[in-house]
């Protein structure tokens, strides 16, 4: 792809190591423009090479006299970035012609290289270990706490007293609120036998981490560990289920295979067992500077996994009004496996 455009902030950095709320970067060929206001362009000049940096604060309108200086005919676009005001604007251009190339971004992030691996291991490390720390709140002052005050914690221990920013806003959810897959936080409260599900992440350098565990509230209370006990027969039913389709999908996880056996593999699983109509989402989804990005693992993806492409596995089983379950890790995809993060 010869000439494009970009406004999202991820896919900006992924170009030229910078980014901000509000920036343009187009390539022509050979030739690289960072689009900004004064508020950033000291630090963009600092920080971006190869690049030439342009101070403007109407980035939009700037972009089409370039557009229109250059003579650039045809040029592309992710529609997904673009307002339809934006475009107005950018059509200001009367020799442009705007080709729609929608996620091509992300398509040119899929293969991850050493270095962002190297970033997302990181991530997924210190994520783990908010969750320990969010684990040491609950056994301390977890009971009787609210989803809200809850959610408020788990916020807090993976910022780490605003050392990392989060990859999302967390998910905790007790018992029949954890039946819903992004539950919002109630006043639903923790006692001991509760069933808690933590859906949360940090960023790393922006690499972002994914991570979901569920357990039974008590002193002893850990994420650590993938195996857990539940004093209710049915909980222990359904977590085992989506226990096992989560190891099955990742050992169907390889390279050559496409993104929808993976899915199976899961489905297979929990269908199986009786719960099919519960399982309600995909399987995964692509991770790195966006915290959703491609391959998708889902039922209707044809995409052929291929080595260093990075994914979560995320079965799960929700009984509505009852509680639910979901495993999540990320896995990158080694020559001839998936590695867990």
């Amino acid at each position: 792809m010869t000439n494009y455009i970009l406004k999202d902030e991820n896919a900006i950095y992924y170009e030229c190591g910078f980014s901000c709320d509000n920036a343009i970067f187009l390539k022509f060929g050979g030739d690289k423009f960072f689009i900004t206001d004064a508020r950033y362009t000291t630090e963009a000049k600092e920080t971006i090479k190869g690049v030439e940096i342009v101070e403007e604060r109407d980035v939009l309108k700037s972009a089409a006299t370039l557009l229109q200086k250059h003579k650039i005919r045809k040029l592309h676009y992710d529609p997904n970035d673009f307002t339809i005001a934006d475009f107005e604007k950018l059509k200001e251009s009367k020799y442009t012609y705007f080709e729609s190339a929608p996620n091509f971004s992300q398509q040119k992030r899929i293969i991850k290289t050493n270095k962002e691996i190297k970033l997302i291991r990181q991530a997924a490390k210190l994520g783990a270990e908010a969750f320990e720390r969010f684990a040491q709140y609950l056994k301390l002052k977890g009971l009787n706490q609210t989803e809200k005050r809850l959610f408020f914690e788990c916020n807090n221990a993976m910022q780490n007293f605003g050392e990392f920013n989060p990859s999302f806003e967390p998910i905790v959810a007790i018992n029949e609120n954890a039946a819903k897959p992004h539950a919002l936080p109630t006043d639903h409260t923790l006692k001991f036998g509760s069933l808690i599900l933590v859906d949360a992440g940090l960023k790393y350098q922006r690499y972002c981490s994914d991570r979901t565990r569920v357990t039974e509230y008590s002193q002893d209370i850990s994420f650590d560990k993938k195996n857990q006990f539940f004093l209710s027969s049915k909980r222990q039913k359904i977590y085992d289920t989506v226990l096992k389709a989560n190891e099955k999908a990742i050992k169907a996880a390889k390279p050559g295979v496409k993104a929808n056996q993976i899915d199976k593999a899961a489905r297979e699983v929990i269908e199986k067992a009786g719960f099919g109509k519960y399982f309600i989402h995909s399987t995964g989804h692509g991770v790195g500077l966006d915290i959703h990005e491609l391959p998708i693992i889902s039922a209707k993806s044809e995409t052929i996994i291929e080595e260093n492409m990075i994914f979560t596995i995320e079965p799960g089983i929700y009984l509505p009004g009852e509680f639910g379950v979901r495993i999540e890790d990320m896995v990158r995809i080694a020559p001839t496996r998936a590695v867990v993060i």
